[in-house]
């Protein structure tokens, strides 16, 4: 294996808190405020690692292994995704299938660590968090089959090879790929307009709601696996709205980072200047990134 396959994960590892930093001085610039620090992350969970865990007496081993088996799920599927001109270095005929559904496994391990807490709350959140999953899985697998197609690769590492080589349809097909991977980002993170990762009010929480009773270090473990999470989708749409190689590895790298970051400062104006929408409305956001995802195979089919 060579070394630079390793350049994405360790990225990941290390600036995933810092892409969340940002964000966050985004949201706080438009509301005219400092805010907290860029690496505030950092210290929140430097903190929870250092603070003991309380368990109820009704949860199980479940509760325990959740937050740590879903951030090792997390850090599989980011070893499949390339970065920057960068090949993944774990790389194999469908594992964007693969990719896709390490998330979900994610997702199972989670609903079931709130699910048993025996919280009516924690109930709420999973059901809702599983309701809205299966509209964004087939956005995400459409517009991965639809990359796949046009690369005529069934792997991640070569989903955009030759990308632009016909511009009057590649172009198209990467817009609009594009468009339902940035509304699948936005609902599988729990980012508005979808969720409002700040809130505090149980009746209109998602994800937050499914970890009020987890504490300490598997906090950590669960916000840490959020954070890698939101890189890899983030990673993935750079992948696809930057298709483009300088052929100089580390420039290409450099390029990928400054795409992440607007990424991160896109997410923070989507959130200054967009409310949460009503439950309700959600799956209609979700149908649209669908409708999306499969107009961009149409047009590969074509």
């Amino acid at each position: 294996m060579d070394a630079t396959q390793l350049i994405h994960p360790l990225l990941a590892l290390a600036l995933a808190p810092l892409m969340a930093g940002i964000v966050n001085k985004t949201k706080s610039a438009f509301a005219g405020r400092n805010g907290p620090p860029v690496l505030q992350p950092y210290r929140d969970l430097w903190r929870l690692l250092h603070k003991g865990a309380v368990y109820s007496r009704t949860t199980s081993w479940i509760l325990r292994a959740g937050p740590i088996v879903s951030l090792a799920a997390v850090v599989t599927a980011l070893a499949m995704l390339p970065f920057g001109g960068t090949a993944a270095p774990l790389s194999f005929a469908g594992d964007l299938i693969v990719f896709a559904y390490l998330f979900g496994l994610v997702r199972f391990l989670m609903v079931a660590a709130a699910l048993d807490t025996g919280s009516s709350f924690e109930g709420m959140g999973a059901s809702r968090e599983v309701t809205f999953s299966a509209l964004a899985e087939p956005a995400l697998l459409l517009a991965l089959a639809a990359l796949a197609r046009m690369a005529g690769s069934p792997s991640l590492s070569g989903l955009l090879a030759g990308a632009v080589a016909n511009p009057a349809v590649s172009i198209p097909v990467l817009l609009l790929a594009a468009a339902a991977v940035g509304i699948v980002l936005l609902a599988e993170n729990a980012r508005i307009p979808v969720d409002d990762p700040n809130t505090h009010l149980e009746l209109t929480m998602i994800h937050e709601v499914m970890i009020l009773d987890t504490s300490g270090p598997d906090l950590a473990f669960a916000g840490y696996a959020a954070l890698l999470k939101q890189w890899a989708f983030a990673a993935l749409l750079v992948g696809v709205l930057v298709p483009w190689r300088t052929g100089v590895l580390w420039a290409d790298v450099a390029l990928a980072l400054a795409a992440m970051a607007a990424v991160a400062v896109g997410i923070g104006v989507v959130e200054s200047t967009m409310a949460r929408l009503r439950l309700v409305r959600v799956p209609q956001l979700l149908l649209a990134a669908v409708a999306c995802a499969a107009l961009a195979v149409v047009l590969v089919l074509r």
